[in-house]
C-alpha cells in the first residue's frame, strides 16, 4: 500500500533511509558520514521538513505492508522544476515491486500536478538505483554538470514507459 506520510512516521523513515544508504555508500564514504549519530538527526530533521512543506510543494509517500514501512519517496517542486529528491526501499524489502510502486504513484501524482519534466541525482557508485531509474525512463542529461559525486537525471512523464517490474 502507498499512502501519503505522516509525522509519526518520520523515526521509521529515517531508520529506512539509512538501511538504504548503507548499502551503497558502504566502501565509498566513511561510514560516520552516513550513519553518525549526527548525520542520523540531520536526516530526521530533512524529513519532518519535507513533511512540512505545503502540498503544492511536494509530496511525501510511504510503502507499507503489513504495518511495516518498507519504502519511501519524496519529491518536491521549486522555481518551476520537479526533483524527485529521494526513493529509498528497505534492503531486506527489494526485488519485491516496492520501489515500481512508490514511482508508479510519484509518476500519477505528478501526472495530476501537470508536471511534465523531473530531476533527479544518483549517487555515482550506486548502480542498483541507475539500472532501476534507466527502466523507468530516467536519462542522462549529457549536457548538465555532475553534482560533485552525483549523476543528474531526467524523466519526461507524459513519456514514461510502463515497466513490468523492479
Amino acid at each position: 500500500m502507498i499512502r501519503a506520510a505522516l509525522p509519526a512516521d518520520v523515526p521509521a523513515i529515517a531508520a529506512l533511509h539509512a538501511r538504504a544508504r548503507a548499502t551503497y555508500y558502504q566502501g565509498h564514504i566513511p561510514e560516520q558520514a552516513h550513519l553518525g549519530d549526527a548525520e542520523l538527526q540531520r536526516t530526521r530533521e530533512g524529513w519532518s521538513q519535507a513533511l512540512a512543506r505545503d502540498a503544492a510543494e511536494g509530496e511525501v509517500l510511504c510503502a507499507e505492508q503489513d504495518g511495516e514501512l518498507t519504502g519511501v519517496a519524496a519529491f518536491r517542486t521549486r522555481d518551476g522544476e520537479t526533483t524527485l529528491t529521494q526513493l529509498h526501499v528497505d534492503p531486506v524489502h527489494w526485488r519485491r515491486g516496492t520501489g515500481a510502486a512508490l514511482h508508479a504513484a510519484c509518476l500519477a501524482a505528478w501526472r495530476r500536478a501537470g508536471i511534465r519534466r523531473v530531476r533527479l541525482e544518483v549517487y555515482e557508485h550506486n548502480l542498483r538505483a541507475q539500472a532501476f531509474y534507466a527502466t523507468h525512463g530516467w536519462l542522462a542529461d549529457p549536457s548538465a554538470p555532475r553534482s560533485g559525486s552525483h549523476r543528474t537525471l531526467w524523466l519526461q512523464v507524459g513519456q514514461a514507459p510502463v515497466p513490468s517490474g523492479e
